[in-house]
């Protein structure tokens, strides 16, 4: 079977390497330059499994479209590719094309899913899909449940996401080759989504506001994820970002007051 590999970031290189190691890989489609992370480790990878690099751009070309066909590809996986997948690229692929997202679908479907399952209290996980013409709608495959600590900041879950995704396509890769896979429908009823944008909302702390400890607490470690800016309040017209850190008490101090 024939894979095309859509990919970006530290999750999307492993998931790449894992695949070149287990799978034909047909072609890699990478972000541009001034938006593609681990952009050394991602080349190396595609290199290394000896397929033809494109960009996300070509998607959209009729030339690219006409070179993805070309490969005579069956299936597509995309792992942290920021980019809306469109019909016509969806066709070329009889087998359809996969998605690893960083959350526990229905909840917290598009942009920082680590972030809204902090601050909105959602479950958070991992969850491999089928693409379809929305945002994290399409028929669920598998989907595992991460445990959200109460000192989780969006970069400690952000992480445990990481891990849990890649775990998860390793254990199901070989099932989605074989066709040993069932496909659950997405409730359209239920779940939340976000956009990128959405955290500008949340960012901003008001100091002449009135917050829950619990609210501004989750606000606060949610956005926390250095060097990332994230939540601020203003001082003299001038912003100044809150990050946050937690340390637990040693046993040998529990208990005392």
């Amino acid at each position: 079977m024939r894979l095309i590999c859509l990919v970006n970031n530290y999750l999307g290189w492993q998931a790449l390497e894992y695949l070149r190691k287990n799978a034909e890989i047909a072609a890699v489609v990478v972000h541009p330059p001034d938006r593609i992370k681990f952009e050394a480790e991602i080349i190396a990878s595609a290199r290394a499994a000896g397929a033809p690099i494109i960009t996300a751009a070509e998607l959209r070309r009729p030339e690219g479209l006409e070179r993805i066909s070309a490969l005579h590809a069956d299936i597509g996986m995309s792992v942290m590719f920021g980019y809306l997948l469109k019909p016509d690229f969806l066709r070329l692929l009889p087998k359809g094309c996969i998605n690893l997202h960083p959350a526990y679908l229905p909840y917290n479907r598009g942009a920082h899913p680590n972030v809204w399952s902090i601050v909105d209290q959602t479950p958070a996980g991992v969850t491999l899909h089928y693409i379809d013409e929305g945002i994290d709608t399409g028929d669920i495959i598998r989907q595992k449940e991460v445990p959200v600590s109460p000192t989780d900041t969006g970069e400690t879950l952000y992480r445990k996401l990481e891990a849990a995704g890649l775990h998860l396509l390793r254990e199901s890769w070989p099932d989605i080759e074989a066709g040993n896979i069932e496909r659950t429908p997405q409730s359209r009823t239920s779940g939340t989504s976000h956009k990128a944008a959405d955290v500008l909302e949340i960012d901003e702390i008001r100091l002449s506001d009135t917050y829950r400890a619990e609210e501004l607490l989750n606000i606060l470690r949610a956005r926390t994820f250095p060097p990332h800016q994230g939540a601020f309040f203003r001082n003299a017209g001038r912003k100044v970002y809150v990050r946050i850190q937690f340390e637990e008490e040693s046993d040998g101090n529990a208990g005392e007051k």
